[in-house]
């Protein structure tokens, strides 16, 4: 107390002058228009600044969390559109849900590891055999189609993306429905090129590129890229198609694998297909 005491006998003359100047200072903000409306602004552009900078840390950190339940919610909306269904009543023009028959199933899936530099590129996913999922189901993104399941363990599985050299995924340039393989050269992650197209027919750049659906992995209509240079092939009778792929490989995170319900009785019916020799 006596420390106290001498404490304030000290320094009471300073302390005198900190009271005097709050006391000032209150009674100039109250009672003048222009001082309190400059202090309510600045207080109030530092909470909102505050609260912006919490509301984004937040966000960051919930992150993960939307992810999944943003690929839920997509999986529920592509289970209802008509490219995820079988037309069972094929003479009927309306709609109706007897009509229908889902085709595709879709498991969301995070990369784990991945590479894009590589004349051969896969990268792993966290779902496998538990989850259903085995060699030879079609993955891809929110933008288009990323590759094909290469092999499966119980919880996680690896996927030939379309980095590779022998991916051969059908697909078809729209709006003029000519259709040929997928290929990659290796040279950028970018771009990958259409083969097999023939050059009697023109194609306008940055026409739409979708899959075709043929081979049963793929539904038809799922993006895969745009044409960005048509140019003819020496001695030969084709165009060389370069794509630009819809998905940019360097930074995908999250994607999609596609279960074609029906695509074992495809296969089974096309294995009845006789051979040249035995016709």
């Amino acid at each position: 107390m006596r420390n106290f005491i001498a404490f304030f006998k000290r320094f009471r003359i300073f302390i005198l002058f900190l009271v005097l100047q709050i006391i000032a200072l209150s009674t100039y903000i109250s009672y003048l228009q222009y001082p309190r409306s400059q202090y309510l602004t600045t207080a109030n552009g530092v909470s909102a600044s505050i609260l912006e900078k919490q509301k984004i840390f937040t966000k960051y950190i919930n992150l993960p969390k939307n992810n999944i339940a943003l690929q839920r919610e997509n999986i529920l909306l592509r289970r209802q559109i008509l490219q995820s269904n079988y037309k069972i009543e094929r003479g009927k023009i309306s709609i109706n849900d007897i009509a229908y028959e889902q085709q595709y199933t879709y498991i969301p899936a995070t990369l784990l590891n991945s590479t894009v530099s590589r004349m051969n590129n896969y990268f792993t996913i966290d779902v496998g055999k538990a989850q259903g999922v085995y060699k030879g189901l079609g993955v891809f993104s929110d933008k288009g189609v990323v590759g094909v399941i290469h092999q499966s363990s119980e919880h996680y599985s690896i996927v030939k993306s379309v980095l590779t050299k022998d991916i051969n995924i059908d697909i078809l340039i729209e709006p003029v429905g000519l259709f040929g393989l997928l290929k990659w050269d290796g040279r950028s992650p970018r771009y990958g090129s259409l083969i097999g197209i023939s050059n009697d027919i023109r194609i306008k750049k940055w026409s739409k590129v979708v899959t075709r659906g043929g081979s049963g992995i793929f539904p038809k209509g799922i993006p895969v890229g745009k044409v960005a240079k048509v140019e003819p092939i020496e001695g030969e009778p084709l165009w060389d198609v370069r794509v630009l792929f819809a998905e940019n490989f360097r930074t995908l995170q999250q994607v999609y694998v596609i279960k074609n319900l029906f695509r074992k009785e495809l296969e089974e019916i096309e294995r009845t297909i006789p051979n040249d020799d035995d016709e």
